[in-house]
């Protein structure tokens, strides 16, 4: 991974995150020191698991960006981040347009975004899964999968989601967070 963060708009991006943390909390002060390995490189590790590479992806709950606007930087997917605060919102622009990342930023509550379902859908420290899938599951597209880092606490959360979804599940050991996994969910389904 330590490849692509010689990207320039990847390097575009950073720096302009750290300018406008001084005045808004994009990410916590103790992150500046390790943005790459900690928001960068975990977001961009949803990338390698991205296969077929989608045509579009919606990322709930972009906040700095993490991880949608990075997959857009770094793999071109044209990727649709939806923030309801309008701070963040207004830095997400100012980063598409500095990287000139292939992205539409619609500032609003998910449930409000006026968005078709798209064939991926990520989002990073949202919320717990039984609510993340209540989030995501009018965005996916017929065919289409999400990608979701969880903490250790992801088997709790997938026993708590079973009671009203049914899914495939497969998990992919992070790269950047020793007791985190990625999940990529399929054929998510509420259950009758």
């Amino acid at each position: 991974m330590r490849s692509i963060a010689v990207n320039p708009a990847l390097n575009a991006y950073a720096d302009l995150l750290r300018k406008w943390n001084q005045t808004i909390n994009l990410v916590s002060a103790a992150d500046l020191d390790v943005l790459w390995p900690r928001h960068i490189e975990d977001s961009l590790q949803l990338g390698a698991l991205a296969t077929p590479t989608p045509s579009r992806a919606i990322d709930l709950g972009s906040g700095a960006g993490f991880p949608g606007l990075i997959l857009a930087i770094a793999f071109g997917i044209e990727v649709d981040l939806i923030e309801q605060d309008q701070r963040k919102a207004a830095f997400l622009r100012e980063a598409a347009m500095v990287t000139k990342a292939p992205v539409r930023v619609h500032a609003t509550k998910i449930e409000r975004a006026n968005v078709p379902p798209a064939p991926l859908v990520v989002s990073r420290a949202l919320a717990p899964l039984p609510h993340l899938f209540r989030f995501a599951h009018p965005f996916i597209a017929e065919g289409g999968y999400c990608l979701f880092p969880k903490s250790a606490a992801v088997d709790i959360e997938l026993a708590a989601a079973a009671k009203r979804w049914t899914m495939d599940v497969a998990r992919f050991p992070s790269k950047t967070d020793p007791a985190g996994v990625i999940l990529r969910v399929e054929n998510l389904r509420p259950k009758a």
